[in-house]
């Protein structure tokens, strides 16, 4: 055990963990001393008080999770650059959480997105998307982190995968039990200074072992560092990165619990907006912090005199998602090393905790407060603590399961959402932006989406058994798919839309688009800095085009 690692590694990782349960436990001493009894708004909201700089980096450091540790690392190891588009776009998707969005949140009051869908439309929205999200977090977010997790600790700190995946859920259930969102949100921004500082030194360190920027592009295949492929790419084609990925961000980035609960409890729109563009600049980062690393770990692993070896799957294919961990191991010297480990906990850390506080106040406040609406604000925190712990429990009661779950249905678990993330951007975004959209029709909508989704995903699971019009199904571009069933839930939306069915004037007040609805402030800061951030954005394209 730890034989990779010098003492120093250690005390690095040790002051890391030493740091984070310091915070939780200032917050908890804190709420301990105040004479202020604990309320729903300060355990799931951070008391709707939180600043611009921590929103914006909890935005960032809960958004990073397994798929950029491993996934965007071993893109890059295996050529497919144009895995960080999605990170691009992400940048431009918190500037429409900013701008659009935001106002409109900020001003229901609401705690959380299923809520809101309930002052658009019905309670029955509410419950759809409620339990949908509960379910898919409990199957995606949680699992496949905590699996990460325990391929970290056993990678590169050589503990057990079963040890380790129980540590990372332990550790991280404790600190999001005790302190709720505010504790949650200045953890992540502990660790968006570790992951980004850790991030940085692997690349500097790798890039310094090839002779600079030109050794990566004289050993890697031509098209390795292309952001754009042609039409006929079978993952990342350029009409699926325009016209298809905006709409699973905004179904991410402006519509889902685990990211706008962080924008829900800032001060005001200013600070929420601020934040948003402070996290659009931070998300153009993972491009060079995790894809590029593995194109590094590409580039040192061929010729006659390779550092990098990738080690085979158990289907004799190249396992590319070893990329971060094999050349953190390579290129870094004692320290940096702990670093670096201290950053990929802290990404898996703190997409966990996120997870684990989102869930508990979607039971909480969504469905528990629903059939006990006399519940005090202490039971509902208490309710919210319990639900934690039982999130916890079930994270851990999925660990023996973990050795049977291959990549493939990884990637069949993580499409779940995808599959039904269209449905409910459109019911978001068309509901805001007309009045005439009816509770009816955003019930067809999200069923009929639900349903088109599982039928391409069932079909995907026998598509060798399949051929003709079937099999061709199978085969659309899933990002070509999303433009597709985004755009027959906008339509199912409009056409089931009676006049005599809609809802009136007064309930969709500040809810819905009118004149004035989005405020501009007299400062003229926030303009300035989106522009920019856009610039910024199409720089990236040109650059590597």
């Amino acid at each position: 055990m730890f034989e990779h690692l010098a003492s120093l590694d250690l005390v690095v990782i040790g002051v890391y963990f030493l740091c984070v349960f310091g915070i939780a436990l200032f917050f908890f001493l804190k709420k301990k001393c105040s004479k202020r009894k604990r309320s729903p708004e300060s355990y799931f909201l951070g008391g709707r008080n939180l600043g611009w700089w921590v929103i914006g980096a909890s935005l960032f450091a809960s958004n990073i999770g397994s798929e950029h540790l491993i996934g965007l690392a071993g893109a890059g190891a295996k050529g497919e650059f144009a895995a960080g588009q999605f990170e691009i776009l992400a940048a431009l998707m918190l500037l429409v959480l900013g701008w659009f969005f935001v106002p409109f949140y900020m001003k229901s009051g609401v705690f959380t997105m299923p809520e809101f869908l309930e002052r658009r439309y019905s309670s029955w929205a509410r419950n759809y998307l409620s339990w949908i999200s509960i379910v898919a977090y409990v199957l995606t977010k949680i699992s496949i982190t905590i699996a990460a997790g325990g391929i970290v600790f056993t990678t590169l700190l050589g503990i057990n995968f079963w040890t380790g995946a129980l540590l990372i859920v332990v550790f991280t259930g404790v600190y999001t039990l005790i302190g709720g969102l505010k504790v949650v949100v200045y953890t992540d921004f502990l660790q968006m200074i570790v992951l980004i500082g850790g991030s940085i030194a692997l690349t500097y360190f790798g890039l310094k072992s090839l002779n600079g920027w030109e050794g990566v592009v004289q050993n890697v295949p031509e098209g390795s560092l292309s952001l754009w492929k042609n039409m006929q790419h079978p993952d990342y084609p350029w009409t699926g990165i325009v016209f298809g990925a905006p709409i699973l961000g905004v179904w991410y980035w402006c519509t889902d619990q685990f990211i706008v609960q962080r924008v829900l409890a800032a001060k005001n729109i200013d600070h929420a907006r601020k934040g948003t563009i402070f996290g659009g600049f931070l998300k153009l980062l993972p491009l060079f912090l995790f894809v590029i690393p593995g194109v590094i770990a590409l580039a040192l692993s061929v010729g006659d005199n390779a550092l990098i070896t990738f080690p085979l799957k158990a289907d004799g294919t190249t396992n590319y998602d070893a990329a971060l961990p094999l050349l953190s191991l390579t290129v870094l010297p004692a320290g940096f090393k702990g670093l670096v480990i201290a950053g990929l906990l802290a990404a898996l850390m703190s997409s966990l905790s996120s997870v684990f506080n989102s869930c508990s106040t979607l039971f909480t406040m969504d469905i528990y407060r629903q059939y006990k609406p006399e519940a005090t604000k202490k039971q509902l925190v208490y309710v919210g603590q319990i639900a934690t712990v039982v999130l916890i429990l079930l994270g851990m009661a999925w660990i023996p399961f973990m050795e049977d779950i291959k990549g493939g249905l990884f990637k069949v678990l993580q499409s779940i959402q995808a599959y039904i993330s269209p449905p409910i951007a459109a019911v978001f975004l068309i509901g805001i932006l007309s009045k005439k959209i009816t509770p009816q029709a955003a019930k067809i909508s999200l069923l009929s989406g639900a349903v088109l989704g599982l039928v391409r995903l069932g079909l995907e699971l026998v598509q060798d058994d399949l051929s003709g019009p079937l099999y061709a199904f199978t085969q659309i571009n899933f990002l070509h798919f999303a433009l597709f069933l985004f755009l027959v839930c906008v339509a199912l939306l409009y056409v089931f839309s009676k006049e005599k069915d809609a809802l009136s004037e007064s309930r969709l007040a500040d809810i819905t688009w009118s004149k004035g609805a989005i405020t501009i402030q007299k400062s003229s800061v926030n303009i300035i800095l989106s522009l920019l951030l856009i610039i910024s954005v199409f720089i990236l394209w040109y650059l590597f085009k």
